[in-house]
């Protein structure tokens, strides 16, 4: 018994450590960091200031803003479209394939997403794989331009991001009580009122968790727009690099990381009540 005690308190002091050293200590630095002035000869001089979040206010920066947080709600409903029916039928699905299907999810995960964002470009550019394809088939004449704009900035985002979409999905839909949904057929309910009313409020915690786990990483990178967008599209990510590596304010570049920080906290917030609330009314049933 001691030394299950000793083994547990090792391993959650490790953690705690790890977690001290490698997440709350850069946050904390990056906090300061926020506070403090672009130096003239050095990366930040000491000098506390609120001036860095009121130049976000700059019209520049709300612009930013406003269209990073279309493009990734826009990225987010586009996953939860496609991934919400995929990881309904892969959850319901009595089949050997099952497990291979699964897999197929997973495997994107094995490569880096650089290589499979490279792989993009080859498919869409002007003399692409796709091109090729529809040219071949005759259903289009001339190329289509799709590389180095929204629209290829977008399919990236949603090729990455999706299996973060499907997996939560899928971890909740298959927990779902079939039960529930033959007792609300039994009772005249049709497919579309099965779905709202106990299908959809019973995997609102897994739809949230996908949203969080697509809406935040499509925000902040910043590699995609630069090789589908042609650095024509900014995003949050985008801005963030330009202030660390090119304009070398550390102090602007650190105040909107704290900006995402604060809308990552709130969003885990929300599904945090979301998934209490959700709790509280299986508990009932």
């Amino acid at each position: 018994m001691m030394h299950d005690n000793t083994f547990k308190r090792f391993s959650i002091g490790s953690i705690w450590i790890w977690l001290a050293l490698f997440a709350l200590v850069p946050n904390l630095l990056v906090l300061l960091t926020s506070l403090m002035q672009q130096g003239d000869s050095e990366l930040v001089r000491l000098q506390l200031t609120f001036e860095n979040y009121l130049t976000l206010l700059d019209t520049a920066y709300i612009k930013i803003f406003i269209h990073s947080l279309y493009l990734a709600g826009t990225c987010t409903l586009l996953c939860l479209m496609i991934g919400y029916p995929f990881a309904y039928i892969l959850a319901r699905m009595h089949s050997r394939h099952k497990a291979l299907l699964l897999l197929l999810v997973i495997i994107p995960f094995w490569t880096s997403s650089l290589i499979r964002t490279y792989a993009i470009v080859a498919i869409i550019k002007t003399q692409g794989i796709l091109n090729s394809l529809l040219i071949a088939l005759n259903i289009i004449h001339q190329p289509l331009h799709i590389l180095y704009s929204g629209t290829a900035v977008l399919i990236g985002l949603v090729y990455n991001l999706l299996p973060f979409m499907i997996l939560p999905l899928y971890a909740n839909i298959e927990k779902l009580d079939a039960r529930l949904i033959d007792a609300a057929r039994d009772l005249g309910a049709n497919k579309v009122r099965v779905f709202i009313k106990i299908i959809l409020p019973l995997t609102l915690s897994g739809i949230l968790a996908g949203s969080m786990l697509v809406f935040l990483p499509a925000i902040s990178m910043f590699y995609i727009p630069d090789l589908l967008g042609g650095a024509k599209t900014m995003l949050v990510g985008n801005l963030i690099e330009n202030q660390f590596l090119a304009a070398r304010n550390w102090p602007v570049g650190s105040a909107v990381g704290v900006v995402l920080t604060l809308l990552m906290g709130l969003m885990l917030f929300v599904y945090w009540r979301a998934n209490n609330s959700n709790q509280v009314k299986q508990d009932l049933v």
